[in-house]
């Protein structure tokens, strides 16, 4: 019989298949089809891209490329700084000028190793300009969100095989993140806890959706996930915002991302992937309520219309088949 799983953040329905499950074999693997053009994030082509915003060099070596990290402004970007932040009203309609941030973060200089296959050293380097970039930006009192995100595979809206991640400053906060604090706080005003710590202790107690914990940091497939072999990444401890992530931090985390990363890419071959940081917003003063985490959705079905129309998601692989069969696989050399 399926099940129907309710969200305990956002109310949100999820359809769950727990009578004939699909596995991960039953998954067909999307191959990466590779480009012919040259690669403007490989070293020796920084000509191509915008000027730097950030850079972490290296010691020069001969034949190595001089850099670990770039960040540059998106050549063809969703929003640009420049615009206005004017509102307008068009009838019953608003409308705000086109102004907001919009950054690529170049994770590492070799065009074929994904997080999954980095040093762990290159991962925490990652997860430093993240911070390091959110926090110059909240400087600038227009901003009142910045959402990272990292697309892999066509599938999933990449169109440029380098790895790299995104980042984009926003002038409102977005409905879907608006709609976690909402839950949050109706939680936190009836338990008066966190809803995602409580997530995190019974999770801890129960081990059924683990798919990886290393220091203050677990990984786990959501009781109520929408996808198959959705799984999040948690500070154990209580965080609201992401930029306030400490160094030592960083390194737990680095350990649990690739980790995750590796595990989705064995169990699935390697699938296209979504993964975004959800973060407490800038103004926001909620920070007792809510609880910065990272989610990371695998492409390996398609919303259709009864998702669209309905907003509920069928998820034909129950979360615990997807935490067992990820936490079986290995977690590499951590």
């Amino acid at each position: 019989m399926p099940q129907l799983r309710k969200d305990p953040i956002t109310g949100r329905w999820v359809i769950v298949n727990v009578e004939e499950p699909m596995r991960a074999d039953a998954f067909k693997a999307r191959p990466h089809q590779r480009s012919s053009k040259t690669c403007s994030f490989c070293p020796g082509n920084e000509s191509m891209t915008p000027p730097e915003i950030l850079v972490y060099k290296k010691p020069a070596v001969k034949g190595a490329a001089p850099w670990q990290i770039r960040v540059v402004p998106n050549k063809f970007p969703a929003l640009r700084i420049e615009e206005s932040t004017d509102k307008y009203a068009f009838g019953i309609y608003d409308k705000l000028g086109g102004f907001g941030a919009h950054e690529v973060i170049v994770e590492t200089p070799d065009h074929d190793k994904q997080i999954a296959d980095l040093p762990l050293e290159q991962v925490e380097l990652v997860l430093k300009a993240y911070r390091e970039r959110c926090l110059d930006l909240r400087k600038d009192p227009r901003f009142k969100y910045i959402l990272i995100f990292k697309n892999y595979g066509q599938a999933a809206g990449a169109s440029l095989e380098h790895p790299h991640s995104q980042l984009i400053a926003l002038p409102i906060v977005p409905s879907r993140v608006q709609g976690e604090i909402k839950g949050s706080v109706s939680h936190y005003e009836y338990a008066e806890r966190c809803i995602y710590c409580d997530m995190v202790n019974q999770e801890r107690a129960e081990r059924k959706l683990t798919v990886f914990e290393e220091g203050d940091f677990l990984g786990f497939c959501p009781f109520a996930s929408r996808f198959p072999f959705e799984t999040w990444v948690l500070p154990k401890s209580h965080e609201a915002h992401f930029d306030a992530i400490s160094d030592d931090d960083l390194k737990g985390l680095a350990k649990a991302l690739k980790a995750v990363f590796l595990k989705m890419k064995l169990a699935l071959k390697d699938p296209a992937y979504n993964f975004m940081i959800h973060t407490i917003p800038i103004y926001a003063k909620e920070a007792e309520a809510y609880h910065w985490h990272i989610e990371i959705i695998p492409h390996l079905t398609r919303v259709a219309g009864f998702e669209l129309g309905t907003g509920f998601y069928l998820n034909p692989t129950p979360p615990e088949l997807a935490a067992e069969t990820l936490r079986g696989q290995p977690a590499g050399m951590l």
